[in-house]
């Protein structure tokens, strides 16, 4: 397995490309803005897109979902605790001023312990309810794709609607810290870190 890194849009999203080495089979994880800049990238590694997975429901990470969607003819997949989000006008606004498009409803619901197989390879389904009731991550031995749960010397934000302090503190110590310490984490926005280095020197993990 490989992934692809995609910086994009005015809140500088972390987009990836999660693809299976041999059959080049591809997820793309959070296609947040600029699908015109993730296209040539797909072409150029070959790849063949098989599913839109979304860290979590906020615009930044789903605007370009109907682009990539419509391009490809590939299932988006959500979890259901984040569906009200792509109905909420504070959100649509949003969109709107970073030139972004509303997100369809998803084809596939996320849920806590699933397996979603790309190629030869797949990434499990980690519920980490706390940024959003329905923020996921996904982990496949050795990388975990954490969205905005966990950044490099962060944590998500829970002052917006649906966020909770006290969820994503039990969602890090119970589902995230427990990973192996040389797990690769791969934040929505911003630098790659460890799970050793975070536990070591995150100041909102302490």
């Amino acid at each position: 397995m490989g992934y692809q890194l995609i910086i994009v849009g005015p809140l500088e999203t972390n987009c990836y490309l999660y693809f299976c080495e041999d059959t080049r089979a591809c997820a793309i994880i959070d296609p947040g803005a600029e699908a015109e800049r993730i296209f040539p990238l797909v072409t150029q590694l070959n790849l063949k897109p098989v599913i839109i997975l979304n860290t979590h429901g906020h615009v930044d990470h789903i605007g370009a979902n109907v682009e990539v969607k419509e391009r490809y003819r590939i299932p988006i997949a959500l979890h259901a605790a984040d569906l009200p989000m792509l109905e909420e006008s504070v959100q649509l606004e949003f969109g709107l001023m970073l030139g972004t498009k509303p997100s369809p409803p998803p084809d596939r619901l996320l849920a806590d312990g699933q397996e979603i197989k790309i190629g030869q390879t797949s990434l499990r389904v980690i519920h980490t309810p706390g940024h959003t009731p329905g923020s996921v991550c996904f982990y496949t031995e050795g990388i975990l794709f954490a969205g905005d749960t966990l950044f490099c010397g962060g944590v998500g934000r829970t002052d917006l609607p649906g966020g909770s302090w006290k969820q994503l503190a039990e969602s890090l110590r119970s589902r995230v810290l427990t990973l192996p310490d040389d797990t690769v984490v791969l934040p929505g926005h911003g630098p790659k870190t460890t799970i050793g280095e975070e536990k070591e020197s995150n100041p909102f993990l302490e």
